[in-house]
């Protein structure tokens, strides 16, 4: 059995790392960039989405950021948000994805007037009517909040609040997202500390732009349960001999005290392969360190970060890796089972999604596999 992208669209799938401002249709933007009187690049949807993977494939995390700019004016009214967010769980769902979370800063929807509480109102509207209109058409998707904090701001103590307010409304965890270089967590450990005291989970933006330093502080700094992105965790792994045979130099190879911490203790990786090429992280698909980290035992998972900036889906990001790395059935599997039991969930949640829905899924195709 091939594993073409048709095949691996049609397995159950999980989306840890997925923001909302990243993944707006490019119609939907043409559509609502006159009514908030803003100019886009182009207005031709096609020639618009082009644009936005060509714009963020800068190699840096920074000019990648910059793409938001023609987003965010269409994201101040909450009909939009809620509209942005319905049409965000029909594509997930579409790629064959069965739970997902949905990040975003509510800081950054506050310019046309609504309220942090307005904007995680709207944002779950739209992501009720889309898990309804989904299951409509015989797909099913949880999907979650994750409201974000951005690390170069203030807003960390008011979203840790509207976290928390929100966490029996559709919010089920924090973030801590945005440009790591020259940007710490210190000014956000006591928002997170009190995240943590009560009980809400948290990952954190560490390991992309900067190396093993910002990986350490989101997870003692930061008490992350999860890490975005983490490729970085593979500076602290030495590898053995290189060879043909072992390309990535699996046998030998010696981990550091960190990588041996985020080994041991399973955090997971909520890596996004092309983003990461894209922001020039990594060269290529095929050299991204997740394949090495997978082999060696990490707890990694595959994200599309922002589909339309990278023009992915977690779909093909898995045929990407099938393709160009050599992943096989087997690791996709492993990867989705990590991701569900990752989730921001309850544990009896998290066990009903992977003994129900993924296992079984899986274990049919790796049967036809094998045959």
């Amino acid at each position: 059995m091939s594993l073409d992208l048709e095949t691996i669209r049609a397995l159950p799938k999980v989306a840890l790392h997925d923001h909302l401002d990243g993944g707006p249709r490019p119609g939907t933007l043409v559509e609502l960039a006159p009514e908030v009187g803003h100019a886009l690049p182009t207005s031709d949807p096609d020639e618009l989405g082009h644009w936005f993977t060509t714009a963020a494939s800068s190699g840096s995390l920074e000019r990648f950021l910059t793409t938001f700019d023609h987003v965010l004016p269409m994201m101040q009214r909450a009909d939009h948000l809620r509209r942005i967010a319905r049409e965000a769980v029909l594509d997930l769902a579409a790629d064959g994805v069965v739970a997902a979370e949905q990040r975003y800063a509510p800081e950054q929807h506050l310019q046309g007037g609504l309220t942090p509480q307005q904007v995680v109102d709207a944002v779950q509207e739209g992501i009720e009517e889309g898990v309804a209109e989904a299951a409509a058409s015989g797909r099913h998707i949880w999907v979650g909040q994750v409201v974000t904090a951005l690390r170069h701001g203030d807003a960390a103590e008011w979203t840790a609040d509207l976290a928390l307010a929100n966490r029996d409304r559709g919010v089920v965890g924090f973030d801590v997202a945005g440009a790591e270089a020259g940007f710490g967590l210190e000014r956000h450990v006591p928002a997170l500390q009190r995240l943590r005291q009560a009980s809400l989970p948290v990952t954190v933006h560490a390991g992309e732009a900067a190396g093993l330093e910002s990986i350490a502080a989101a997870l003692h700094l930061g008490l992350a349960q999860r890490i975005g992105h983490g490729m970085r965790i593979a500076d602290d792994v030495t590898p053995g001999e290189r060879t043909a045979e072992d390309p990535w130099g699996l046998a030998g190879a010696r981990l550091g005290l960190l990588a041996h911490w985020v080994r041991d203790t399973q955090t997971t990786l909520e890596l996004c392969p092309t983003s990461n090429v894209q922001t020039g992280a990594a060269p290529s698909v095929a050299e991204h360190p997740i394949t090495l980290l997978n082999a060696l035992g990490f707890a990694v998972t595959v994200n599309s970060d922002n589909r339309l900036m990278c023009g992915t889906s977690i779909s093909e990001e898995m045929h990407h890796l099938v393709t160009e790395a050599g992943w096989e059935l087997a690791d996709l599997r492993d990867a989705t089972v990590t991701a569900a039991w990752s989730l921001f969930r309850h544990q009896d949640e998290r066990a009903e999604l992977v003994d129900s829905v993924i296992e079984p899924a899986y274990a049919e195709r790796l049967g036809r596999h094998r045959a």
